[in-house]
């Protein structure tokens, strides 16, 4: 829940006595795992009594202040989340409460939700009215008592440092109920809006009322990805995830205006909404008939989106492209270009089966610059799993410089799969040494949760039962095994997988997922493995899992990183990953741990973690207690 909960009036004696910033950085420390910023700690010591003292002048002291309310099912938090009782029916009601320290804020040209502020360089922001809208809306999605009920729940922005004329532009973009803005010289209308809302009397019930909530689950991105793009918009996107949408829209309207050309580049951690994005700017550009392609590196990620989100629509199919398809494309021949996954990006387009008339002697990343006005690049840096994927920041922006192309970056802060818990995936970058900092103990934090399984059959049952709850569960594997072809008879009629992932010692032999790209036997297809529900008896690899999402994720870590005096030790020898064990030293321990962070964190409710080796599951055991 939120950070500090308390009373209007005891939020403003807080304040007085110099105890509120450093109690919320004592909750902020034990719910995050890592401290406040200091600009996060001065806002608080700004805006919280500014907004107490404004609530209590108008009396309403006994309204309840929720303090950095979540976001369900993300990692984004309001400032503060108002609870009251109705002046007129006494129901339950809440105002979100979006704080800004802004005095001076410019549109951005050509744009209706874009800001830039003063003193924070020419960066694009959400307009603040549109931020708290989304707010609104997402809060009201995902909270069940909410649901049939969104008339109880309103937001504002308060740029509780500004004047009305001194941010008079933001005015433009009208206001409703779930947005609305105010300044600190327009405090009386504030009050006035806030007194026809909430009642001077307590709060506590209606904020006991969302308190513990069970929440709706996240939509997920295939099951809707047809509706989306053949029909209307299905995803609330929030924050910098609508700003990255914004930049591409003003970018795409600009390109159709004049000769000009833009790249945006998305960076952000796993299920912090890039997928989503692209899907949202597909739609979009594909309703408005822009000529819009997605494209990735990879075949299950690609076919999957072909076979689900263009579902009886061939139109619709032909919108998914591989990064190799752009060899001999047109120059800026489509208005847009998504490359979803882009960390996927390779040096040359050219593989061993090119024809020699097909070859290019460009670039990938030069041939997806050059085949639309507008390329748009969403990747995580830390999903690099294979030698020669070239999808880095650095990367993207050394060859669009060359091309004397502006490059616009957009950070998605936000994190929507691991059930929105940015400390489950900081705790997995510590673990895994991808961040500084070492290993630390999984404290938990009411949003995701993590098992340490003593054997096999202790993990699959653990998932197991996760399945038969309704929940989606996938067992995976480190790519420590060999992985053969389905078995055939004579006649080479199909009879069964190979149970390649064999753990002799427990006794337990499961096969991997069917490595071709047609459905045998009853299991699916290696590209739907993560999606169909026939797919949890056999084990996926990094090839198979990565850009896909599931409830429950169990993840098997090999021979091929075990620790070993107080580090991890990445063994070569025991990979059957004949690409990657290519690679040298460095590389490979660096590839094989970006590998398992990406199979720890496609869970979006919970992770069951099983080694092979003793000393290892001793770390883990150490780290993660008993669930």
């Amino acid at each position: 829940m939120s950070l500090l909960r308390m009373s209007a009036r005891t939020l403003v004696q807080e304040a007085a006595a110099n105890k509120l910033v450093e109690d919320l950085a004592a909750q902020f420390r034990f719910a995050y795992g890592y401290d406040a910023g200091a600009s996060e700690r001065r806002s608080w010591g700004s805006s919280l009594p500014a907004l107490a003292s404004t609530l209590v002048d108008a009396g309403l002291g006994d309204v309840e202040v929720l303090i950095e309310y979540p976001v369900p099912l993300s990692s984004y938090r309001v400032d503060a989340l108002l609870a009251g009782a109705n002046p007129t029916t006494g129901e339950p009601a809440y105002v979100v409460v979006e704080l800004k320290q802004w005095t001076e804020v410019s549109p951005v040209p050509d744009s209706e939700d874009l800001v830039t502020v003063k003193g924070m360089g020419n960066r694009a922001l959400l307009h603040p009215v549109a931020q708290v809208r989304r707010y609104c809306d997402h809060i009201a999605d995902f909270t069940k008592s909410l649901h049939g009920r969104e008339h109880r729940i309103s937001g504002v922005a308060y740029l509780h440092n500004a004047t009305d004329f001194g941010v008079d532009q933001l005015f433009d973009l009208a206001s409703d109920e779930q947005g609305q803005l105010f300044t600190g010289s327009s405090k009386g209308k504030f009050q006035k809006y806030l007194g026809e809302r909430l009642a001077p009397a307590s709060g506590a019930r209606a904020a006991d009322s969302l308190h513990p909530e069970a929440v709706s689950p996240s939509k997920k991105l295939m099951a809707v990805a047809a509706e989306e793009i053949a029909d209307r918009r299905q995803f609330n996107l929030l924050n910098e995830q609508q700003v990255a949408y914004s930049l591409v829209m003003r970018a795409v309207q600009k390109a159709k205006q004049s000769d000009f050309k833009e790249v945006i580049v998305v960076t952000g951690g796993p299920g912090s909404g890039k997928s989503v994005i692209a899907l949202e700017l597909l739609g979009e550009l594909y309703r408005n008939n822009f000529t819009a392609l997605h494209a990735t590196g990879s075949k299950s990620f690609t076919t999957t989106l072909q076979k689900v989100a263009g579902r009886g629509a061939s139109r619709v199919q032909k919108l998914f492209k591989y990064f190799n398809n752009f060899t001999h494309v047109e120059k800026n021949g489509l208005d847009v270009l998504l490359c979803d996954e882009a960390h996927r990006i390779r040096e040359s387009s050219n593989h061993r089966f090119t024809r020699k008339d097909k070859r290019s002697d460009r670039r990938q990343i030069e041939e997806l610059l050059d085949a639309a006005r507008v390329p748009v690049f969403l990747l995580d840096e830390h999903q690099v799993v294979r030698p020669g994927e070239m999808g880095a920041v650095r990367e993207i922006d050394a060859a669009a410089k060359a091309k004397g192309l502006t490059v616009r970056h957009v950070d998605l802060d936000g994190q929507f799969r691991c059930g929105g818990s940015r400390a489950y995936e900081e705790w997995v970058l510590r673990l895994l040494g991808l961040t500084s900092g070492g290993p630390v103990r999984w404290e938990g934090d009411g949003l995701f949760r993590v098992r340490v399984a003593e054997t096999p059959q202790e993990f699959e049952s653990a998932l197991r039962a996760r399945q038969e709850e309704g929940f989606n569960a996938r067992m995976t594997a480190g790519f420590c095994w060999p992985w053969s072809e389905p078995v055939v008879d004579d006649e080479k009629r199909f009879t069964g997988l190979v149970d390649d992932v064999s753990l002799p010692e427990w006794d337990w032999r499961r096969p991997w997922n069917v490595q071709g790209d047609r459905s045998v036997g009853g299991y699916p297809s290696k590209n739907m493995w993560a999606t169909d529900e026939a797919g949890f008896s056999q084990v996926g690899c990094i090839y198979t899992a990565q850009g896909f999402e599931y409830d429950w994720s169990g993840v098997i870590i090999g021979p091929d990183l075990v620790w070993r005096n107080g580090a991890w030790v990445a063994d070569k020898k025991s990979s059957k990953d004949t690409v990657v064990a290519r690679a040298a030293q460095d590389e490979f321990a660096h590839l094989i741990r970006n590998t398992y962070k990406v199979l720890l964190t496609r869970g979006m409710q919970g992770t069951v973690i099983f080694s092979t080796d003793r000393e290892t599951r001793e770390m883990l055991r150490g780290l993660v207690s008993s669930d």
